[in-house]
């Protein structure tokens, strides 16, 4: 007398027997593998290519408790720590400035000033007061204070 445990051999092995189970795996596996390599070829290049997106000129601009989001594009003029003022990526006498934002930039209503926190007030402020006589709208660009340091302090 023989007994067999799994069903049978003969294919009945019951009202529902051999449709179950067949032996070998789930068909309801997923193979995360490709997955996984475009994850990390997609983080490779975004840690590549993440220094390319900051702005060129090292600037460290003072923190504010408060900062308004602002999308609108318009010309960045930053004073460095040093004293040169910069109009985007370029090197501009403060004299020029009026003229070389019209030129590159043709009509345009305000002016983003970046200015390190160690930079003269004298040299922000004669930047800023040529802008305003040139008729345009001078917008401070200032970074948001983290709260783990303000709650350190």
């Amino acid at each position: 007398m023989a007994i067999s445990v799994n069903g049978g051999g003969n294919g009945g092995g019951g009202r529902f027997g051999s449709r179950r189970r067949t032996g070998g795996g789930s068909l309801a596996e997923i193979n995360v593998t490709p997955f996984v390599d475009v994850v990390l070829v997609l983080l490779i290049i975004f840690m590549i290519t993440a220094h390319v997106m900051e702005f060129g000129i090292e600037v460290d601009v003072p923190k504010t408790k408060y900062v308004k989001d602002s999308a609108q594009e318009m010309p960045v003029v930053s004073v460095t720590e040093d004293g040169t003022t910069w109009l985007n990526d370029k090197p501009v006498n403060l004299n020029d400035l009026k003229s070389s934002i019209l030129k590159r930039y043709g009509k345009t209503k305000g002016v983003y000033v970046r200015a390190d926190k160690n930079t003269i007030w004298e040299l922000v402020a004669q930047v800023t007061a040529e802008l305003g006589e040139a008729g345009f709208q001078v917008n401070m660009v200032t970074q948001p204070q983290d709260m783990a340091v303000k709650g350190r302090k």
